[in-house]
């Protein structure tokens, strides 16, 4: 069978040529008789595999020597309890803008360990915006300031960031991080699970700035104290390194097509010519505030529910799959990360506009 075009939230597309040079070392990396999943991860093969990983990363996302670069275990959600461990310190309230299910989850774990705070909620119009900087209502004293970059659920993403001022600013980056330039000095906190746009499930990223590292809470699990990570390379223990080594491959892939700049303007246009198409119709719509549409993951509803599960099948059976929209939402979901290429969004675009020739 020839590859579909997967438009899942997540675990989401891979670059092919990624796949292929990752088929082409499974057995045997650059001579060394072994593959990447057999190796010491303390031995210097593999040693060169991180090392290149993370200065590929910082030369993408221009990340100031005053941050750290973490390669993690447990999800983006393990962070949900790292974040307020390391950085409450002696303080006891913090603020979480709260733009969807994962900022939600973020909210319920930060409330183990200290006074969660809401500067402003998109919750009653089911996070079909995201607040701007003139409704956060900030405070000055909280630890931090938690937001999440792009929510994959209900389609919305942050197009500006907010000014927090002192208060370290902390972003989950989850599921747009590398789809285009960000000013890491913005930031106390990024982090990132990978299985978006950086790679295989298993991998966490973590950007954390110096000066915030060390002030982890007595007991704070080893494992979820940045301090440990920062300490020993992030080889405290066996890291996901697999997962590294196809990340490592996936940075190599955008710095040879051009950097984030340019894959920040192949999103914008993939992103338009699926906005383009459902806003000229009456037969699909698109439940987001237009200024707050993510680049990442498009919902839309069809007209008709009940073609959904015609439109799902007969998108399947011309090799787009993964479009079932999520149950809070309901309708279609195209998630369109970095590896989706543009000839995928022709196809769906394409495929929309003759089921709504033959169904409209």
């Amino acid at each position: 069978m020839s590859r579909v075009f997967n438009f899942s939230a997540g675990p989401a597309m891979l670059p092919e040529p990624v796949l292929q040079q990752a088929g082409e070392e499974i057995t045997d990396w650059h001579g060394s008789g072994m593959s990447v999943m057999e190796m010491s991860h303390r031995g210097p093969e593999f040693e060169s595999i991180i090392e290149a990983a993370e200065a590929d990363l910082r030369e993408l996302l221009a990340i100031p020597d005053e941050y750290f670069v973490l390669f993690l275990q447990g999800g983006a959600s393990s962070q949900f309890s790292a974040v307020p461990l390391n950085l409450l310190g002696d303080k006891d309230r913090a603020d979480y803008i709260n733009t969807g299910s994962w900022s939600q989850k973020a909210i319920k774990e930060g409330k183990r360990y200290c006074r969660t705070q809401i500067p402003a909620s998109a919750e009653a119009e089911n996070f079909t915006w995201i607040p701007k900087q003139d409704q956060l209502e900030l405070d000055p004293g909280a630890a931090y300031c938690h937001i999440t970059t792009n929510n994959t659920i209900f389609g919305t993403e942050y197009h500006y960031l907010p000014d927090t001022g002192d208060v370290p600013l902390v972003a989950d980056m989850s599921s747009d991080i590398l789809s285009g330039p960000i000013d890491v000095s913005r930031f106390g906190v990024i982090y990132a699970g990978a299985q978006k746009n950086i790679g295989p499930s298993g991998l966490t990223i973590v950007i954390v700035r110096k000066d915030l590292v060390g002030h982890a809470w007595e007991q704070c699990p080893a494992m979820l104290n940045y301090q440990t990570h920062a300490d020993t390379g992030s080889m405290y223990n066996t890291p996901p390194t697999y997962a590294i080594y196809i990340a490592g491959l996936v940075f190599r892939w955008l710095k040879e097509g051009g950097g984030l700049s340019v894959m920040e303007q192949t999103n914008r246009r993939k992103a338009a010519k699926l906005y383009d198409t459902i806003d000229a119709s009456d037969f699909y719509r698109s439940p987001v505030e237009p200024e707050d549409r993510s680049l990442m993951n498009v919902p839309f509803t069809l007209a008709d529910p009940d073609l959904d599960a015609t439109f799902l099948e007969e998108a399947a059976a011309q090799g787009l799959v993964t479009l079932k929209g999520h149950r809070s939402v309901g309708g279609m979901r195209a998630s369109i990360y970095n590896a989706m290429p543009e000839e995928g969004v022709d196809s769906l675009v394409a495929f929309m506009q003759d089921f709504e020739r033959r169904y409209g």
